[in-house]
């Protein structure tokens, strides 16, 4: 699991949100891409292994609890 700070938990957390909300409507979306792009901007830096969990995860669930997914 990823160790992060609460600050880049929370940035994490809300790159998440928007990359499930884009899922959702736009199912055609490189959701790896969208995501590190998103975390990228947010100074979030997660393990190919972490990464990997959260697409799975969004894929499958759309918006999801990043603590939950890499805990």
């Amino acid at each position: 699991m990823a160790h992060l700070s609460d600050e880049h938990l929370k940035a994490a957390q809300a790159v998440v949100e928007r990359v499930g909300a884009y899922q959702e409507s736009a199912p055609d979306r490189d959701t790896a891409k969208e995501l590190r792009d998103g975390l990228d901007e947010a100074g979030v830096s997660l393990s190919d292994d972490d990464l990997a969990k959260l697409v799975d995860a969004i894929d499958d669930r759309g918006v999801v609890d990043v603590s939950e997914v890499l805990g």
